[in-house]
């Protein structure tokens, strides 16, 4: 687990490090979470599959969050020894770290067996203003993944921009109203206060709160910036990981059963252990309960990525130069009607 471990918590110290102290911390992390790991990918190491859970990393990066989420929103609303450059590339450090890693972990929890991990990933998913996707992804991307009844599966020449505004609200609906069925299928009828959306309504206004406490209106803004720079993040893993692969569909309308090929990959060894081989990402929708260190790609049955899943994260806001990339590899792997 070692790799695991540094990949993903050494960002984390250094953007503490930026917080507290300003000077040299705020590049220094920046760098950690981009060049740094674009570097590191080259190397190519493997990153071999394991019998651990990992659930030990995943609740100590649980435990680091919350403390850095607000160090992070004191620091850019109120700290007086930081510039205006050293709060620009702390903004960027912390969303990156909080969509990519943060995300990533907050995935692996709400996937866990065991309730208690399950609501820790959803309240850091409430912490970053996102709740619903807990949700949205349980109950409707799991299902629907890789057709277009999935708001966060994008379409073949869908670019990132416009995928993002539809999945925003898509995701939102679909979660609703998959928990409303979800509920209405219980023996007695649930409490309207019971209802899922209200607690990430209400946990996402006390963490508004909170962020307002520690640092006035700067903080509530701040905080704001952060969360949704995540949730960009995160929209943008979604986008890249099933960028136009869709599920073949019977005369009778069903989906085929998802598949090797109805996910992206991206098994480069650093990048993939700092974000918890979220980018494995086929073998976790064909088996979503196996721990992230136990996931495995076979890149002759399963689609992967020119570049690492950050890289291609970058190349994705830019959709005449994603379309050139993907549209070509898409029609490779899509089976025919």
């Amino acid at each position: 687990m070692l790799r695991y471990i540094i990949a993903s918590l050494t960002p984390a110290a250094l953007l503490a490090l930026a917080c507290l102290f300003g000077g040299l911390w705020p590049l220094i992390a920046v760098l950690s979470i981009t060049v740094f790991v674009f570097f590191m990918d080259k190397l190519s190491l493997p990153v071999p599959e394991q019998d651990s859970t990992g659930r030990g990393l995943s609740l100590l990066l649980a435990g680091v969050h919350f403390p850095l989420l607000g160090l992070g929103v004191w620091a850019l609303g109120s700290a007086p020894y930081l510039g205006t450059l050293d709060k620009l590339l702390i903004f960027t450090g912390l969303g990156l770290f909080f969509g990519q890693i943060s995300n990533s972990n907050a995935h692996e929890l709400i996937h866990a067996s065991a309730r208690l991990p399950r609501r820790i990933g959803a309240v850091i998913y409430i912490s970053l203003l996102h709740g619903h996707h807990v949700s949205a992804h349980l109950r409707v991307h799991h299902i629907h993944a890789a057709t277009d009844n999935d708001p966060n599966s994008a379409r073949l020449g869908e670019g990132f921009w416009v995928y993002a505004v539809r999945a925003l609200r898509g995701e939102f609906m679909a979660g609703w109203r998959a928990d409303d069925r979800h509920r209405a299928r219980a023996w007695t009828a649930p409490s309207a206060m019971s209802h899922p959306y209200v607690g990430y309504i209400l946990g996402g206004i006390v963490c508004l709160a909170i962020s307002f406490a520690v640092a006035d209106w700067p903080g509530v803004l701040a905080y704001i910036g952060i969360a949704f720079y995540a949730q960009l993040q995160l929209l943008l893993s979604d986008y890249v990981q099933h960028y136009g692969l869709r599920r073949a569909t019977s005369k009778a309308g069903k989906p085929e059963p998802i598949g090797p090929h109805h996910s992206w990959n991206a098994p480069k060894w650093y990048s993939s252990a700092m974000m918890l081989n979220a980018p494995r990402h086929s073998d976790h929708h064909m088996r979503p309960a196996r721990a992230f260190p136990a996931l495995e790609v076979t890149q002759d049955t399963m689609p992967i990525l020119p570049h690492s899943l950050p890289v291609m994260a970058v190349v994705a806001l830019i959709p005449p130069l994603w379309r050139r990339v993907m549209d070509r590899r898409v029609k490779q792997w899509q089976k025919p009607a």
